[in-house]
């Protein structure tokens, strides 16, 4: 029987192998038991939403399924949603949760999982680790989906219209729609589909969507918006001569973006301006949470205007739980998840698109002159990450717990100063560079990222890095 754990965001598996009907099941009828069992006020109803993936729109029938058998009333999107939608959905309705039937940014053979809560985020560890213990403890109890369509148990419902609205409330579309340039969006054959490009549609503002069709294959790639998977966007930026190029996931909860010369900005520049943006043109406070592979720049941010920061393990579970807890201004991860206290506590690459394009337009700047003059008023820090494929997930576990037993005393010369195990293991440097190893939770890989003061500080920290974990293994 398959071992069933959740990662950073959900329970992930390769199609027809450890993602099957049978273990479907088993993960819908232990989430339905959870959801019984912490009722704490909200509606008995579950949200079920899908991306494009390959059957996703026949697991998330199965789910609806279990879920009925289980005695929830059940909504269906009747196509393809973004997760956040689903999320928005759970926060508006006080439903019990949702269910999403997607692998995210992971390869396509790939599907997976997700729950959400009625804050409208992920679950928190806490959560899934309750889900796991609730495991086979009993068969999966089913209403058949003919039956349940036709008592009104369960219902498929069209893509969420509140969502929609509630994103024209928190920014200023009319301001976007005005602006006299071109934005390109890439959406990767995901389920951003054309949201963006329909929600800035009727103004000046050009807006075209790039791999805006289905494509269960994602045309050989897999849909994480970040180099080299957007070199397509970056190309027709640069053709085009666009304004800004934009890039949601696989399931739309991620954001990437080129500026105006099709050069990619990584999460951490995003996050930067996205800050500045928040604190200098809106006047907001509040903490920034970043996870430990997220930037030095964005600290300094804080500092600069007096606010905390808080650091998390990799996942934006973890800073959705500290937006539920503290006064969290915004906060992001490396791979491209943002969210800020405007929204609901979970990324969302439609929301946080649409706001960076705010943001930048606020300033006045090109994308491209606005990350020169944070690099100027903050310092320059260069960054890059490698992902070593390895045979299976327990390899790269096995790695991390040998690196933090015995962590080496110098990289590539360059003494460390501190070393950081709040997840993976971080190697701090004198002049704030960092080293960082973590394995996945979801895919067999070791990822090795590292920024520094420069290039070829950031290139001679990850060379050593790719050579540690080759010759551990």
């Amino acid at each position: 029987m398959t071992t069933i754990k959740f990662g950073t965001d959900g329970w992930r598996g390769r199609i027809a192998r450890e993602f099957t009907f049978a273990n479907l099941d088993r993960v819908a009828q232990a989430t339905a038991e959870q959801f019984l069992a912490d009722a704490d006020g909200t509606a008995p109803l579950v949200y079920v939403g899908h991306d494009r993936r390959f059957l996703g729109e026949d697991f998330a029938a199965r789910v609806a399924e279990v879920m009925a058998g289980n005695g929830f009333q059940v909504r269906v999107y009747d196509q393809f949603v973004p997760t956040p939608m689903v999320s928005y959905d759970c926060y508006a309705e006080r439903a019990r949760g949702g269910i999403v039937i997607t692998a995210s940014h992971n390869p396509p053979q790939f599907s997976g999982f997700k729950i959400k809560l009625p804050f409208g985020g992920s679950a928190p560890p806490e959560y899934t680790l309750q889900v796991e213990a609730r495991l086979d403890a009993n068969p999966p109890r089913t209403t058949g989906l003919r039956a349940a369509l036709a008592s009104g148990q369960v219902q498929y419902v069209p893509p969420s219209a509140r969502y929609l609205a509630r994103i024209g409330e928190l920014l200023d579309l009319d301001r976007l729609r005005a602006f006299d340039g071109e934005v390109l969006v890439d959406s990767m054959y995901g389920a951003g589909g054309r949201y963006i490009e329909q929600l800035l549609q009727g103004g000046r503002l050009r807006v075209t969507t790039l791999r805006a069709e289905r494509d269960p294959y994602f045309g050989g790639i897999h849909p994480e918006p970040m180099m080299p998977q957007l070199q397509p966007l970056c190309d027709e930026v640069v053709r085009r001569r666009a304004f800004l190029g934009l890039a949601t996931d696989g399931d739309a909860d991620r954001i990437g973006a080129v500026d105006d010369t099709g050069a990619y900005l990584n999460t951490h520049r995003m996050l930067a301006i996205l800050a500045l943006y928040l604190i200098r043109k809106r006047g907001l406070t509040g903490g920034i949470a970043r996870t430990v592979s997220q930037s030095v720049v964005v600290k300094r941010i804080a500092e600069r205007h007096g606010l905390p920061t808080y650091e998390t393990p990799v996942g934006f579970k973890h800073i959705a739980a500290l937006m539920r807890t503290h006064d969290i201004l915004c906060g992001g991860e490396e791979s491209n998840g943002l969210g800020c206290k405007l929204h609901i506590p979970e990324r969302d690459g439609i929301f946080s698109g649409l706001l960076f394009l705010e943001a930048i337009l606020a300033f006045g700047r090109k994308p491209s002159e606005l990350v020169a003059d944070i690099s100027e008023e903050f310092g320059f820090f260069a960054y890059d990450r490698r992902d070593l494929a390895l045979d299976h997930i327990e390899q790269g576990l096995a790695f991390i717990e040998r690196l933090k037993a015995d962590p080496p005393a110098a990289v590539a010369g360059y003494p460390v100063r501190e070393v950081g195990l709040l997840d993976g293991v971080k190697l701090h440097f004198e002049d704030e560079s960092w080293l960082l190893f973590r394995a996945s939770g979801t895919e067999p890989l070791v990822r090795v990222y590292s920024e520094a003061t420069t290039v070829e500080k950031m290139s001679a920290l990850l060379a050593f890095g790719e050579q540690l974990v080759h010759q551990s293994l």
